[in-house]
């Protein structure tokens, strides 16, 4: 690739949409919907040729990575951060992703908002979001990474709490932005960690001076590596910290398709996938990152299952697949989880779109007890959610699920762990079961509100046409997609090793899943009234309510931390301390006061003021000499 098109096309990947926020924040409202719906979607439909021309240009080179420095922020000795870009095929991939998957995304809200109040705002937070997202993955440097990281969750909290008329919004909005800053501050700490031990901010030194400093196993590569996960379970929504996602719901749909499922909460598998350097260095966290991802899949996949909000399946749903991501980067499998997450934004963000579909032709209904029969009356948003369930449900050979989801269960076999391997196979089936009950609560049956019945189909090509993308790029063909990552990631465990236990995994695969959507068929058709019996008291009915509360962690959080502070600030309300602070307050506002009765603005008196003022000053110094 030539230096001239790189200088001015990788910057623009970013700046465009910079550009469109910029636009629609200092409009100041004098733009209408439609003029900023062109603005919004237009600045990251332009980011997304850019970056389909880049993509061409760099494939075409054959070069391995290519760097760019902009300009240096500061220079105080040796310590010198740039605003430096990194264009490789792990960070070609997520830039793709982002920008191709995100104009669908926006090009789609361009219909669902119609109608609602502050378009403006909410195409200005949508391209903020692209633009911290795209300087998370360019960035060469953590310091650059660590921007676009904060970037984007302080998006996430302005478009949660987009409908920040209702109370419960907010309060979705306040616990996503709270429980993620938690593996903020953990991944700041590593990362400060990582600049005392090596010295650098650079990702590519840190990377080759991690395994000269530290040796395999050392305390400080595994306090590094620790930290560093902390950071990635926040924004992933990982175990222990993965509460706040069914919650983010709360915002517009399509912000769940683009920050919820296809980007955002991907950022942790990549910094991982980023950083694999100083995990290789500490095996043990390794494979914590494996472990954490199989039982953040298992847990999500039942509570998925007890769901009744389409939104919050889809939510759940999202947590189990990115523990799928967890479990290959515990394997060492990184190319299978970057695969994984590439499919992943496809058919997931189909699914969000869909659901979105559904809950605007059903007036705002999006509880599945209020809907059914609408696959007559909604038939785009019913193919969507058919090929896009049948790539969540990894249905063989035909979905592009199928093939990303093979290969991490094939690495994780490779590896020796059949543990993991065989939580990714229960996941598989569990994934079948909560995909087609979805469907079937949906579209299926009879419809039980009116809102259901009088469902109108959106129309119009900002409402087909991603859902057709989309949905072609669910199936196998995007399968056929191979991310450019060779010679930027490890190789992985099953890479060169192609034998029949791949052939006979692959049909246990294949089994798990068609034997969940059997299971499923049989249970919410065949024996619906039977299941609803079993579900009315009992055991049962215990645990489906465990799982319908996502396994009771927010209730336990709420206990024994929530609790426990509201209880000692009300023990300190009468701090001394604060006592004290406050009777200087009130000292400084009580001469303020007595001050102020003294400017009246006669001039007689502020004489007569000073004429006593000076006599008083006069006679302290005779008396005191």
């Amino acid at each position: 690739m030539s230096p001239l098109p790189l200088t001015f096309l990788l910057p623009l990947t970013f700046l465009l949409p910079l550009a469109g926020t910029l636009i629609l924040a200092l409009s100041r409202g004098r733009l209408n919907a439609r003029l900023s719906a062109v603005v919004g979607v237009a600045s990251v439909g332009l980011a997304a040729l850019v970056t389909a021309w880049l993509g061409w240009n760099f494939q075409a080179s054959g070069d391995a990575s290519t760097d760019m420095t902009l300009w240096t922020w500061l220079s105080v000795g040796d310590f010198q951060p740039t605003i430096g870009l990194r264009l490789d095929g792990l960070s070609l991939t997520m830039l793709g992703i982002i920008t191709g998957v995100g104009f669908l995304i926006h090009l789609f809200a361009a219909w669902y908002m119609q109608g609602e109040n502050g378009i403006t705002r909410f195409y200005a937070y949508m391209n903020l979001f692209v633009f911290s997202m795209i300087l998370l993955v360019l960035g060469d440097n953590v310091l650059l990474l660590f921007l676009g990281w904060e970037g984007v969750g302080l998006c996430s909290y302005l478009l949660i709490g987009y409908y920040y008329e209702t109370s419960a919004n907010g309060w979705a909005a306040f616990k996503a932005f709270i429980v993620t800053r938690l593996g903020d501050v953990l991944l700041a700490i590593g990362l400060f960690l990582l600049f005392r031990a090596l010295g650098t901010l650079n990702i590519a030194d840190i990377l080759t001076r991690a395994p000269e400093v530290w040796s395999e196993g050392s305390l400080e590569a595994r306090l590094a590596a620790l930290l560093i996960l902390g950071g990635a379970l926040g924004k992933s929504a990982q175990l222990p910290l993965h509460t706040w996602l069914a919650d983010a719901m709360a915002g517009p749909t399509p912000v769940s398709a683009l920050i919820h499922a296809a980007t955002m909460v991907t950022a942790g598998v990549y910094l991982i996938a980023r950083l694999h350097g100083i995990f290789e260095l500490a095996p043990m966290v390794l494979y914590l990152v494996g472990l954490i991802g199989a039982l953040t899949l298992l847990m999500a996949g039942f509570a998925a299952l007890a769901q009744t909000d389409i939104k919050r399946v889809l939510a759940y749903s999202t947590m189990s697949q990115i523990g799928y991501m967890f479990l290959a980067l515990g394997v060492g499998a990184y190319d299978a989880a970057i695969f994984h997450l590439m499919t992943h934004a496809f058919f997931k963000a189909l699914l969000f779109l869909s659901a979105g579909a559904v809950i605007v032709s059903c007036h705002h209904e999006q509880d599945m007890h209020r809907l059914g029969g609408l696959w007559r009356r909604l038939p785009l948003a019913y193919a969507g959610f058919i090929v896009g369930g049948a790539a969540l449900a990894a249905l063989p050979l035909v979905t592009a699920g199928f093939y990303s989801k093979d290969e991490i269960l094939w690495e994780a076999w490779a590896a020796g762990d059949g543990g993991l391997m065989l939580a990714g196979l229960v996941g598989a089936f569990l994934t079948s079961l909560y995909t087609l009950r979805l469907i079937i609560g949906t579209f299926h049956g009879e419809m039980k509100s009116d809102n259901a019945r009088h469902a109108v189909a959106g129309r119009g090509l900002v409402h087909g046409l991603p859902l057709v993308v989309l949905a072609i790029l669910s199936t196998f063909l995007g399968g056929v997609i191979q991310p450019p990552l060779e010679g930027v990631l490890p190789s992985s465990p099953g890479a060169n090793v192609h034998d029949v236990g791949h052939t006979v995994l692959g049909i246990f695969a294949a089994a798990a899943s068609l034997g969940g959507l059997g299971l499923a068929a049989w249970l919410f058709l065949k024996r619906r009234r039977w299941l609803g019996e079993r579900m009315a008291g009992g055991w049962e009915a215990r645990l489906w309510r465990l799982w319908n509360q996502g396994w009771g962690f927010d209730i336990a959080y709420d206990r024994l931390l929530v609790r426990p502070y509201r209880g000692l600030v009300h023990v300190l309300r009468d701090d001394i301390i604060d006592r004290l602070v406050l009777v200087m307050g009130w000292v400084a506002w009580l001469a303020h006061r007595g001050l102020s009765y003294t400017q009246t603005g006669k001039l007689r008196l502020y004489a007569t003021s000073m004429a006593l003022g000076v006599t008083v000053i006069l006679i302290v110094l005779v008396l005191g000499g």
